[in-house]
């Protein structure tokens, strides 16, 4: 039985006699008494005195014997041996109930939860019933591993057995449901209660508190207080944070009067929350007075201190606090470094950092997951995701919130492809998404625009029963918003049982966003009436879309709300209000509303400079430039872009120049840029590739600009060289290189060249982009092949105003008038409404076909659409009746002119006079050409070969004479042709 090794397993004397003792009895009886058994389990003092018994209650047969296994069992845990009371409870085949919730019992009070639910399901399997001992502890272990799906079958079964009226076992499932997300579950459960005392009711609070439902912890608690159930510490303990998030500061105040009264103020969750209230106020005073009042602080207290100045960035005071701690004698726990780290993220400092990594060494805590997650999320939110993943990889065993912080760092940094990997790899280590994985996986569908995977992700959240969780459900409806599909984020709007201020929110900025700003104010003004307020960003974004005319008064409109609610005077909100102001073209609006700022920051000038630079006003942007300087203020990158295009000299953009240098902010790309098309202007091109040397040359902007340069040099060859040069490189061309590169196709009039240029961009599919084949469309027109452009018009899927004009142009340019108007016939007919380019080009056409009456007709219909005629219009329809000899009509057009005619319009009258030879037109037209233009010859010397042509040279010297009067000259003409 007992071998020597095993009896020396005892240290205890006595224990051996009895144990041979009991061996002996063995040898003389058939059935051992279990009372010999029991004797020696309370002689037992280790875990590994319990070996052997076990050994001998299976091979006895007394396994068997309910009583003489409860003992072992509660020996088991009483001695840390939980793993030998599982290991004798598998062997048992039909356990009893009593045995069953003894040992469920055991494992819940040790926190093993996920053996309690093993214990539960194989107990189930093998036959075992349950009762109302045991589904309240079986309930306790879903809610405390989030095993939703369990937890909803065990609710099965109480119903169908017949406990679901049970106080005990309903209080245990507004618990679980609450804590899981399921609060209107819980809800439902707890009003099925006759009278529920305090404890669902403060499982109910606690879990709209943690699902973002804090209004209705609020009406919760009101109803606690109106049923005459006084709070205890655990409802204060719940409703502080509602409280502090709510900013219903003087309601929490009144709850720390409470506690005092009921002498809970010392308690060590109570003072932490009331310090954590105070500083979500922003009392930070407040906080540390309370802070300070308390005479022995233990280390949750220094905690909720540490934590309120790092949430309120304040990381100096958060550093300093620490190390009075340290200084204290008082050792820092796992929530102390939890509450210190994001502390270095506020100070932007690595170095501080890697110290409280250090720390955390020192103090044996760099083994605890809460504390490495906090690390991983700190080195990732620093720029340093390399440290993030070593981190991460070192853990063996990891938890659902480390997998959590890896996928939001690398979403933070913005490797979105890596966060979809971890994400992968989370579930594959068989981890269950929770809403906060969905929520950062939702931020990467949207950066990558993967509106399926997002979708997925919806789904996921429905069919696991988290996507009643607000934030998530918030979280859902920016994607779609993201991915262009607003349809559904209205549909899962009203969808939403609860909805806080965030979901209004996101959902009017996401009208806004997509230009329904009709919906948008709709909804602001049912969101009002549902007693929500629209915050700051909502505000800000709305007036950042109100920037046209059309929207000017909305955005008035707004203003209003934004001085009723008290948020015109935050100075992110007045710099919008600028903004709008000036884009909408109230330039004295903008400058007021700037003007009556009581501090101003270098983006207010910039949004004033901006609205004027837009306006071409650029003396006052040189002005507001001048009174910025006074004012002390450091102009940054944005306030040198909005100066570059104001300058009237190479000077003044030197000086700007230097001052780029003098900041340090040369190397900003788009500054670079600008200084290089401002050198250009000025026609200094070794500048500006001097400018593009010293750029980042893995930036494809810079790539754009120089490319841009060369083609208004008309170096359009060169353009094409540094679009080599950057394939070279690998580098990748954007929809704006190909652009420019279709430009210096045009300029070249090279048909190979663009045919070359159009095989590119369909291979690598920048067909797509309507901007690029509008361009392919017309460089194919301007180089005479009308039939290839015309099938790539054909070919678009989709086709804008300036598709059609490209197209109709094209037209002209060939000659073919007719298909003209033709191509016109057919826009208006896809409904596409014709523009004053689109007529232009249609009369252009028609001039150099000679239509007279097709162009006729069509610039009478340019008052159908709403089109009032430009100089460019009347000089087409000018230009084609002179052509064909109407010089009667084309001239009554001049007269009718409601402003003065332009000289290129005259011109071409006078031409017309001259190769239909109308002498009397020609006079009336020169003398006009003589009044508009006095230091222009053409005119005269038109008019002189006029007289010429008629056999009037009398007249003909009358105005050369003319000429040699006022000292006007010809301009010497040359021949191309060289002699022999």
């Amino acid at each position: 039985m007992f071998g020597l090794q095993r009896l020396a397993l005892f240290s205890n004397p006595t224990c051996l006699v009895s144990i041979i003792s009991f061996v002996r009895h063995k040898h003389h009886s058939i059935n051992p008494k279990a009372s010999h058994f029991v004797g020696l389990l309370n002689l037992c003092r280790t875990s590994e005195d319990l070996k052997p018994l076990n050994s001998f209650l299976v091979v006895h047969g007394l396994i068997n014997h309910v009583s003489v296994t409860e003992q072992f069992f509660r020996s088991c845990f009483h001695l840390g041996a939980s793993h030998l009371a599982l290991s004798t409870f598998q062997q048992i085949k039909r356990p009893s109930l009593g045995l069953q919730n003894l040992m469920i019992r055991c494992l819940c009070n040790n926190g093993l939860y996920q053996d309690l639910l093993c214990v539960y399901l194989s107990s189930r399997v093998s036959g075992c019933p349950s009762d109302d001992f045991t589904f309240p502890f079986v309930i306790k272990a879903c809610a405390a591993l989030g095993a939703v799906k369990i937890g909803k079958e065990v609710h099965g079964v109480v119903f169908r057995t017949g406990f679901e009226q049970n106080l005990v076992i309903q209080t245990s499932l507004v618990d679980f449901y609450a804590r899981t997300g399921g609060v209107e579950i819980a809800r439902h459960v707890i009003d099925k209660i006759p009278q529920p005392d305090l404890v669902p009711w403060n499982a109910l609070i606690a879990g709209y508190s943690s699902n973002g439902f804090d209004w209705e912890a609020l009406d919760v608690f009101r109803e606690i207080v109106s049923k005459d159930l006084k709070p205890n510490l655990s409802t204060l303990a719940s409703i502080v944070p509602v409280c502090t998030r709510l900013g219903c500061i003087p309601a929490g105040k009144s709850l720390h009067v409470l506690a005092v009264k009921s002498g809970y103020l010392l308690n060590d969750f109570l003072v932490p929350a009331l310090i954590s209230m105070y500083a979500g106020d922003g009392d930070l005073c407040g906080a540390r007075n309370l802070f300070d009042s308390v005479v022995v602080k233990n280390v949750a207290v220094w905690n909720a201190m540490i934590s309120a100045y790092t949430q309120r960035q304040k990381p100096v005071l958060a550093f300093e606090l620490f190390r009075w701690m340290l200084l204290g004698d008082i050792q820092p726990n796992l929530v102390t470094f939890v509450s210190i780290i994001p502390s270095c993220e506020n100070s932007s400092s690595l170095s501080f950092g890697e110290s409280l990594h250090a720390c955390v060494f020192k103090h044996g805590s760099v083994n605890q997951l809460p504390v490495l997650t906090a690390l991983v999320s700190m080195y990732a939110k620093l720029g340093s995701i390399d440290e993030s993943r070593y981190l991460f990889e070192q853990v063996p065993s990891k938890n659902l919130l480390l997998w959590n912080s890896m996928i939001s760092g690398y979403v933070c940094n913005g490797l979105w492809d890596f966060s979809l990997g971890v994400f992968r790899e989370m579930q594959e280590s068989e981890f269950d998404p929770d809403p906060v994985s969905i929520i950062s996986i939702l931020s990467t569908c949207s950066k990558l625009q993967a509106d399926l995977l997002g979708r997925s992700a919806h789904a996921f959240s429905i069919r696991n029963g988290i996507h009643s969780n607000l934030s998530l459900s918030n979280a859902l409806l920016a994607f779609y918003s993201d991915c262009h599909r607003l349809s559904h984020s209205i549909t899962l709007f009203h969808k939403m049982p609860l909805r806080n201020a965030i979901t209004w929110n996101t959902l009017i900025s996401s009208c806004v966003h997509h230009g329904e700003m009709e919906e948008a104010v709709a909804l602001n003004y049912q969101m009002q009436k549902e007693g929500f307020e629209m915050d700051l960003v909502t505000v800000t974004s709305i007036l950042s879309r109100c920037s046209d005319q059309g929207n000017f008064g909305q955005g008035m409109a707004f203003h209003g709300y934004a001085i009723k609610h008290g948020v015109a005077s935050d100075i992110s909100m007045l710099n919008s209000l600028i903004s709008m102001y000036c884009n909408c073209g109230d330039l004295d609006a903008g400058r007021l509303v700037f003007e009556a700022m009581p501090k101003r920051s270098v983006v207010s000038w910039n949004a004033l400079m901006t609205g004027f630079k837009n306006h071409n006003l650029q003396k006052e942007v040189l002005a507001i430039f001048g009174q910025l300087i006074k004012d002390d203020q450091r102009p940054n990158y944005v306030t040198l872009l909005n100066l570059l295009p104001a300058c009237y000299t190479q000077l003044q953009g030197k000086s700007i120049h230097a001052v780029a240098i003098r900041t340090g902010i040369l190397h900003e790309s788009p500054l670079l840029s600008s200084l290089m098309f401002m050198y250009a202007r000025f026609d200094n091109h070794g500048t500006c590739f001097l400018l593009f040397q010293i750029g980042n040359m893995e930036d494809i902007s810079l790539w754009n600009a120089i490319m841009s340069v060369q083609i208004q040099a008309k170096n359009s060859e060169n353009a094409v060289g540094f679009f080599y040069s950057l394939l070279q490189m690998g580098l990748q061309p954007d929809n704006v290189t190909l652009l420019n590169l279709v430009s210096a196709c045009a300029q070249l009039n090279s048909l190979s060249l663009a045919n070359s240029v159009m095989g590119y961009i369909i291979r690598k599919g920048f067909d797509e982009d309507l901007v690029i084949s509008n361009a392919l469309i017309d460089v194919h027109s301007r180089c005479g092949d009308i039939l290839v452009a015309r099938k790539l018009f054909d070919g678009l899927v989709k086709k804008d105003a300036v598709s059609w004009n490209v197209m109709i142009n094209g037209y002209g340019l060939y000659g073919n008038g007719e298909a003209a108007v033709d191509l016109l016939l057919h826009m208006k007919l896809s409904g596409i409404r014709p523009n004053g380019i689109t007529f232009s080009s249609v009369l252009s056409a028609c001039s150099h076909s000679g239509l007279v009456e097709q162009g006729r007709m069509v610039f009478k219909s340019m008052a159908e659409h709403g089109i009032v005629p430009q100089m460019e219009h009347y000089a087409c329809m000018v230009d084609l009746l002179g052509r064909m000899g109407n010089l009667t009509e084309a001239y009554g057009i001049v007269r009718g002119l409601p402003c003065k005619p332009a000289i290129s319009l005259l011109e071409s009258l006078l031409g017309a006079c001259r190769i239909h030879g109308n002498v009397e037109l020609g006079e009336k037209i020169g003398g006009l050409l003589s009044e508009l233009d006095p230091e222009n010859s053409r005119p005269h010397v038109m008019l002189h070969n006029i007289y010429a042509a008629a056999g009037r040279w009398i007249d003909a010297d009358r105005v050369r004479s003319r000429m040699e009067e006022r000292r006007l000259r010809t301009l010497p003409g040359f021949s191309l042709l060289v002699g022999p």
